[in-house]
């Protein structure tokens, strides 16, 4: 596991050695639904937030800029997505609420690196098309939230209701940077839910262009 990590994160950080300079300015017009999931969060006024393979940073900013009172982590296996989140967290003053760090979203352990055992939110945005073992990643997710806390995660869909042309264009190009739409997202997802005794809200957005996924984890007993 620790070699495929490190693969993993060596072809990461090649794609986006060069890219993460542009990265947030051409990726806003075609990662959709993420700030819709950002709405959706309703982070719990004091609570706790978790992204998962957060890039430049982009989610986390937005994210803390909607919920003032929320505190915010993120981890990422590239080195050099992270350089590009912290240096824009730092030049916007929100060092006090957002923590950063290396990490594997399939393996990680968010006590021993934020010293946090449990979230309120945690998502997951256009990164499991990207992760090789992205069904750990959900589920691994889903272990460390609180009782009533929610996984958002939104992704590429199918383009089942695009044209044709469209959805086979999209694939090549997105081939070319090792993206790869989860078709099963859905039903992996469920399975998380079910295995927590929890519930999922799944819907396809854009014709199909992006699915959307939250699974709410049940309440503590009293």
């Amino acid at each position: 596991m620790a070699e495929a990590a490190d693969t993993h994160s060596g072809l990461m950080d090649a794609i986006y050695r060069k890219q993460r300079h542009i990265y947030d300015l051409t990726r806003k017009y075609y990662l959709l639904g993420r700030d819709r999931m950002i709405d959706d969060l309703n982070v719990p006024p004091g609570g706790t937030v978790l992204e998962v393979a957060c890039g430049t940073g982009r989610n986390l900013i937005q994210a803390a800029d909607r919920y003032r009172d929320a505190r915010f982590h993120g981890f990422d296996i590239s080195a050099e997505m992270l350089k590009s989140a912290q240096a824009t967290v730092t030049r916007k003053g929100l060092g006090d609420r957002i923590r950063l760090t290396r990490g594997d979203a399939t393996d990680f352990d968010p006590e021993a690196l934020f010293g946090i055992a449990r979230f309120d939110r945690v998502f997951i945005s256009y990164s499991v098309s990207m992760i090789p073992v992205w069904k750990e990643a959900i589920a691994r997710s889903a272990t460390v939230l609180e009782p009533g806390g929610e996984l958002h995660v939104v992704d590429f869909g199918e383009q089942t209701r695009l044209p044709r042309w469209f959805g086979a264009g999209l694939r090549r190009w997105l081939a070319k940077f090792h993206v790869t739409p989860r078709g099963d997202l859905e039903a992996v997802m469920q399975a998380v839910a079910d295995r927590h005794g929890g519930r999922l809200q799944f819907v396809s957005l854009y014709r199909d262009y992006a699915r959307y996924g939250r699974v709410t984890m049940p309440d503590a007993q009293p």
